[in-house]
């Protein structure tokens, strides 16, 4: 990693908020939809991160239309209910305020649908410590991490990427970050293991949420 870094965007799902409950009751109600009872919610964890349509595809071999109708019938639980089945991690309200008193730039940068993350994040009052919540569209523009970054330095006006850094938990924030060219900071206590962030080639380790502070202050 690099010595400074004055912009930081953060992962939603398993970097700010534990959004498994959410996310995994939303998935079961949409393969019930197509006759499928899946009681392994552990399995359905995968699901966090990666685009919906990419894990519906390759967990359980739907067509790409199939899997669009399946991200309807997700979207019918989630923007009711399963977006509130949420919790924000313990210390990260803590490593914001340190972030933001250190004079960093906070944006959120996340594959879910922009119109929930900034009802998540309003939510949760987590909205003030960011400059902006950049997320995919509902009909499937800006599908991948580095579409969704590069819009996020877009609207902000950041030209400077050596001062930027991506903060995620999974290899899709990894490998999104340096497509673009920014460097990216994983997370262990979401849902990325040690091995899938250091294989994606992640630039540095954070076990805590306290250590992102630690590291880039």
């Amino acid at each position: 990693m690099r010595t400074e870094y004055h912009t930081l965007l953060f992962d939603l799902d398993g970097t700010i908020t534990d959004s498994s409950e959410g996310i995994t009751n939303s998935v079961m109600y949409a393969l019930e939809k197509f006759g499928i009872v899946e009681t392994d919610r552990e399995k359905l964890c995968q699901f966090i991160g990666p685009p919906l349509s990419d894990s519906f595809q390759k967990y359980y071999q739907f067509s790409e239309e199939k899997a669009l109708e399946a991200i309807f019938c997700y979207r019918e639980y989630y923007a009711d209910k399963g977006l509130y089945e949420n919790r924000v991690y313990e210390g990260l309200e803590e490593t914001l305020k340190g972030l933001k008193k250190a004079g960093k730039r906070l944006i959120v940068a996340t594959s879910k649908p922009e119109v929930y993350a900034r009802r998540i994040m309003d939510y949760f009052e987590l909205t003030p410590y960011f400059d902006y919540i950049a997320g995919m569209e509902l009909d499937g523009g800006r599908g991948s991490k580095a579409e969704v970054i590069e819009y996020a330095l877009d609207v902000c006006k950041i030209k400077d990427k050596t001062k930027v850094l991506m903060v995620g938990d999974r290899r899709h924030d990894v490998e999104g970050a340096h497509q673009v060219g920014i460097d990216c900071l994983g997370v262990l206590y979401g849902f990325g293991s040690l091995e899938e962030l250091e294989m994606a080639g992640a630039d540095g380790i954070a076990e805590h949420p306290e250590d992102i502070l630690r590291m880039v202050r």
